[in-house]
């Protein structure tokens, strides 16, 4: 969630918040509970998830391309126990110039 810059007014950052505990499920918590369960082969019941979207958000130092965005999300879930996070990439949303970056050791994901 690093390197994007929205000081020059290109792209937002907005988010949602389910909770779910006691209550019926709309259908992006039971697609996060699906992908849970099929990528970790358990049985899970999100309590909780929470979504948050970068859209055309430009990297650090936007004044060097603000036509180069990239949108994703990160996706917080848990049932109380145990927690997951899934983060999602727009197919082919990947624009920044990556060889521009001040930081060479670029990683998409988490470690």
């Amino acid at each position: 969630w690093d390197n994007a810059d929205f000081s020059r007014g290109v792209g937002t950052t907005f988010y949602q918040e389910f909770s779910t505990l006691n209550t019926a499920k709309p259908p992006f918590v039971r697609d996060v509970e699906a992908k849970v369960r099929r990528y970790l082969r358990s049985s899970y019941s999100a309590a909780w998830t929470l979504k948050i979207t970068w859209e055309k958000a430009p990297v650090h130092a936007a004044w060097t391309d603000t036509r180069k965005t990239i949108t994703y999300q990160a996706v917080l879930t848990t049932d109380g126990f145990r927690s997951y996070i899934l983060m999602l990439y727009q197919d082919g949303g990947m624009q920044w110039d990556y060889t521009r970056l001040t930081s060479s050791n670029v990683l998409i994901g988490y470690s």
